[in-house]
């Protein structure tokens, strides 16, 4: 092979000596005449090659080339392949070329043209007969190239080795580059699965469990590979059986059903693999032969599709069944008081009594009226929520001395509420409690929700039609809550009455956590409008229409349904614009339109969504981040940077119903080291 390769290098090393073709000029006359270097190239079926040199080439070139305007007649020395691939070479003269060979664009007589460099092509004027496959082209510079020019151009001479060396180069680079693209596309694509599968181990989906492919758990595919193996088993041995009994197949029948009780409590309580008994393989392998002679026997794809249909719709049945199940347990737990949570407010109550703490009175008085400060509105029956609640604001706050808090409770737990706060009194703020039942202005004759909830009407559907099944559905079993008939759930329309003096205060629901300095709410310019609070909306959720009644022409009338909606919870009021646009009329007014409650259903948010109709500033939504009592997907880093957390829906964080991963946010401000805490049996 190296011998090869050697002899090859030599014959190409002669073929670059003997390409040149010598023209010499016979013409006696012109003695002293100039002479042009042409590169000329010719193409024959086998690359054949002629080239044209000029008079400075003629130095570094054994074949030299002269052309006189008056030349007789031309050497050529050509070198070319055979057939075989032999190079050969052969001399022939201008005169022995055929006529259909001619000099294009020939030298005139003209003796300044001869001076100047000229362009000549050797051509053969019957191109389509001949066995050439391109023309001769002669490439020189046309006028006055400068030397150094010329003489840069023609150093670099033309080789066949060094042409191949550069094919082969540029051969090696595009394959080069096409690999490290694809190593580049791999290794994105590597970083982006590499990513998605971090972010699904960071997701936490409502559904628990590892028998599904869209739940956290499910994080191999082949993680519970022969549990759903055994599972399909099963669902497809039921339906053989039930084939089979249809068409009286006895033994086939009683086999099926052997084995599929032996699956089954084979898979007993697995949710993976790692759970199966040992001899679960050994079952799988006993049931797939089974299916195998049940499959020779009774298949029929129109039999087995109307089967597998049929199980479907059982499946959805009982799904549906037990969906609306949970519902009713979900609202039922959610309306229940923990043990716990009822246990403390009995307690506390007792010891405010035994030791007379009901002739305390109130320190600070003259900060309770003190429009300068920053005011708070809590309106709860739960002390331990409430605790929380300023536990968190106060811990945030910068200036805990200029922040009080105005709560208000019922009758029933005041005395625990007023108890807890003076023994555990935030350091520096001001906590004021009062009972609702204290307010004389509060009637039926002047508030309209309490003339509501004391006529008959309502006390029927409360009391009298109160559900014993789960025929009336999870929306009417959430408007039982008895949250709506307590008074301390409308009590936010009627702030302006309850503090007069005040010209700003915060309203917040006893389900929140405050995570940073409120304080810049206090000077958020709400452009004239009365409330400030975060909108709800996005894209199509959370819009008046998911709230309101529209088919109803009052509301279609005066409200755009695709209007966006707003939270309760956290609210910044402006009492001063509240007073001058009369707020607590308007709210009055909807309120009689909707004693018959075809406007909207039981609840503060729809009628706070009329009563502040074009009337809610939006605020950043850092401020206020909802969903934490009902949503186990929110993002982290949101929840993280908000300044209050909100706990709405039945997921409350002192339940078990609790997301767990939110209960941390809330728990980290209950002091478990309480006292009448650890009496109750409260635990993180």
């Amino acid at each position: 092979m190296e011998a090869a390769s050697s002899i090859f290098s030599s014959l190409i090393s002669t073929c670059f000596i003997l390409v040149i073709f010598s023209i010499t000029i016979v013409d006696a006359e012109i003695s002293d005449s100039k002479t042009i270097g042409r590169g000329l190239k010719a193409y024959h079926v086998n690359l054949p090659l002629m080239q044209m040199l000029t008079e400075q080439e003629l130095a570094a070139s054994s074949a030299p080339l002269f052309v006189n305007d008056n030349e007789k007649d031309i050497d050529i020395i050509a070198t070319y392949s055979d057939a075989s691939g032999t190079i050969r070479t052969s001399r022939v003269k201008m005169k022995d070329l055929s006529a259909s060979w001619v000099l294009e664009n020939p030298i005139d007589g003209d003796p300044n043209k001869q001076k100047g460099s000229q362009v000549f092509k050797l051509k053969d004027s019957y191109q389509a007969n001949t066995t050439f496959e391109e023309n001769v082209e002669h490439f020189i510079d046309e006028h006055h190239l400068q030397q150094d020019e010329t003489e840069n151009r023609h150093q670099a001479s033309w080789s066949p080795v060094k042409f191949k060396r550069q094919m082969l180069r540029q051969k090696r680079k595009d394959l080069r580059t096409a690999e490290l693209v694809r190593q580049v596309k791999e290794a994105d694509k590597q970083m982006e699965a590499t990513a998605a599968i971090e972010n699904l181990k960071n997701m936490d989906p409502v559904v628990k469990g590892k028998y599904s492919i869209w739940r956290r758990d499910y994080e191999n595919p082949n993680s519970d590979s022969t549990l759903k193996l055994m599972r399909d088993q099963v669902i497809m041995a039921k339906a053989y059986a039930n084939i089979a009994r249809s068409n009286n197949q006895n033994d086939l029948y009683h086999s099926l059903l052997k084995h599929v009780g032996q699956s089954l409590r084979v898979i007993g309580d697995a949710n993976s693999d790692s759970e199966l008994h040992p001899s679960s393989l050994d079952q799988a392998k006993a049931m797939g032969h089974a299916l195998s002679l049940a499959k020779d026997q009774l298949y029929d794809c129109r039999t087995v599709s109307r089967k597998l249909r049929a199980m479907l719709q059982s499946a959805e049945d009982n799904v549906g069944s037990l969906k609306k199940r949970s519902a009713f347990l979900i609202q039922l737990a959610a309306k229940t008081v923990p043990k716990p949570l009822h246990c403390l407010p009995l307690q506390l109550a007792a010891d405010y009594y035994i030791h007379a703490y009901q002739n305390k009175r109130d320190l600070n008085l003259e900060k309770l009226e003190d429009p300068s400060l920053y005011h708070y509105a809590i309106f709860s029956d739960n002390v331990l929520a409430t605790s929380v609640v300023v536990n968190s604001t106060v811990l945030h706050a910068n200036e805990p001395e200029k922040h009080v808090f105005h709560i208000v409770t019922d009758k029933l737990n005041f005395a625990a509420m007023r108890m807890w706060f003076i023994l555990n009194a935030p350091e520096k703020a001001t906590v004021q409690v009062e009972n609702i039942d204290d307010f004389k202005w509060l009637n039926s004759s002047y508030c309209s929700v309490l003339r509501q909830l004391e006529s008959a009407r309502v006390k029927e559907y409360y009391f009298k039609n109160h559900p014993s099944s789960l025929s009336v559905g999870s929306d009417n079993l959430k408007y039982r809550n008895p949250k709506y008939l307590s008074m301390l759930n409308h009590l936010r329309f009627y702030l302006p009455e309850v503090y007069p003096k005040l010209h700003k205060i915060l309203f917040l629901d006893d389900d929140i956590v405050v995570q940073k300095d409120l304080t810049p709410l206090w000077d958020v310019d709400l452009k004239g409008m009365v409330n400030g609070a975060v909108e709800t909306c996005k894209g199509s959720f959370h819009r008046f229409d998911k709230y309101l009644n529209f088919s109803n022409p009052k509301i279609s009338e005066n409200f755009d349904s695709d209007a966006c909606g707003w939270a309760f919870g956290m609210n910044i009021f402006d009492l001063k614009e509240w007073r001058n646009r009369n707020i607590t009329q308007i709210y009055h007014y909807w309120q009689d339109m909707n004693e018959d409650r075809t406007l909207w259903k039981l609840g503060t948010l729809p009628p706070g969504l009329i009563t502040f109709y074009n009337l809610t500033y939006p605020l950043d939504r850092t401020w206020h981040v909802l969903g934490l009592g009902y949503d186990p997907a929110l993002n982290q880093t949101e929840i993280e940077n908000a300044a209050v957390i909100h706990y709405n829906g039945n997921y409350k964080p002192w339940l078990d119903l609790a997301v767990a991963k939110y209960k941390s946010y809330w728990s980290k401000y209950v002091r478990f080291d309480n006292y009448y805490l650890k009496l109750c049996n409260f635990s993180e």
